[in-house]
C-alpha cells in the first residue's frame, strides 16, 4: 500500500454507536436552535441513522443508531415530563422537534468506516460537575452534548473539545460511580446551586446540557490514566 492510500485510510470516519434511538434523537434535536439532519445509509450490512459530531485529526467522528423503521423525520418531544422519540412521516405537531432524515443511496469511499487510528482524545479529569458545566461558558447559543459511557467499573461523563484546530483534542470529563440515568445536566450561574441531573429541561431559571449515553466504552479516548 502506498503512502497516498495509507493517508486516505487514516482519514476515514469512525462510527460510534449510541445506546438507543432515543439517545440519538436527543443528540440531533434536544436544545438545538435548529435540529440537525440525520443521514440514513448502510453500515456493516444494516440501515443506520448517523450524524457527524466532531473531527479528530482530520477523521470525521460519526455517531449512529440502527434504524428501527422507515419514515421521513425523527420526532422528539416531552410528554408528562418524559422524553418521546419516534419516526414519523410529517411535521404536523408544532410542539415537537423534527430532524429530517436524508437517505443516502451509496456512501462514497471517504465516508465509509475506517479500520482504526492511533489518534486518541487525551483525557482531562475535572474535579466536579460544576467545572464541567462551566465549560459551556460562551457556548450558550450552540450547546454541546455531554457523552456518557462505562469504563471499567466507573462511568465517565464529559465533552470532547480542542483549543485550536491544529492541536490535540481532549476529553474533559468527570468520573462517576454509577450511571446517573437522567438525560440532562441542570445548572445555574446565578443562584449558587450545584449542578444536578434532570429528567427534562423544563424548569425555568436554569441552563441545561443534554447527555448522550453510548452503547459501549468510547473507543477513541486514551484510558492509560484509568488503568492504574
Amino acid at each position: 500500500m502506498d503512502k497516498l492510500q495509507t493517508a486516505t485510510i487514516d482519514k476515514l470516519p469512525r462510527y460510534i454507536q449510541v445506546h438507543s434511538t432515543l439517545e440519538f434523537t436527543r443528540l440531533v434535536c434536544a436544545l438545538e436552535r435548529a435540529p440537525r439532519v440525520s443521514f440514513l445509509h448502510d453500515h456493516n450490512g444494516k440501515k443506520i441513522l448517523s450524524v457527524q459530531m466532531d473531527i479528530l485529526k482530520d477523521k470525521p467522528i460519526v455517531y449512529y443508531t440502527p434504524l428501527e423503521h422507515n419514515g421521513h423525520y425523527l420526532c422528539y418531544g416531552l410528554k408528562g415530563g418524559k422524553e418521546e422519540s419516534e419516526i414519523v412521516d410529517t411535521t404536523s405537531d408544532a410542539s415537537k422537534l423534527y430532524s429530517p432524515i436524508v437517505r443516502i443511496k451509496s456512501l462514497p469511499k471517504s465516508l465509509q468506516p475506517g479500520n482504526g487510528t492511533l489518534d486518541r482524545y487525551q483525557p482531562i479529569e475535572l474535579e466536579d460537575m460544576s467545572s464541567l458545566a462551566k465549560l459551556t461558558w460562551g457556548f450558550e447559543e450552540t450547546p454541546f452534548p455531554l457523552f456518557l459511557f462505562p469504563c471499567n467499573d466507573k462511568w465517565l461523563i464529559g465533552v470532547f473539545m480542542n483549543f485550536n484546530d491544529e492541536g490535540i483534542s481532549y476529553f474533559c470529563h468527570v468520573v462517576l460511580d454509577s450511571d446517573p440515568e437522567k438525560p440532562f445536566l441542570k445548572f445555574s450561574t446565578t443562584n449558587g446551586t450545584l449542578p444536578t441531573f434532570a429528567e427534562n429541561p423544563s424548569e425555568h431559571g436554569y441552563s441545561y446540557i443534554k447527555i448522550i449515553k453510548l452503547k459501549d466504552t468510547h473507543p477513541l479516548v486514551d484510558y492509560g490514566h484509568l488503568q492504574n
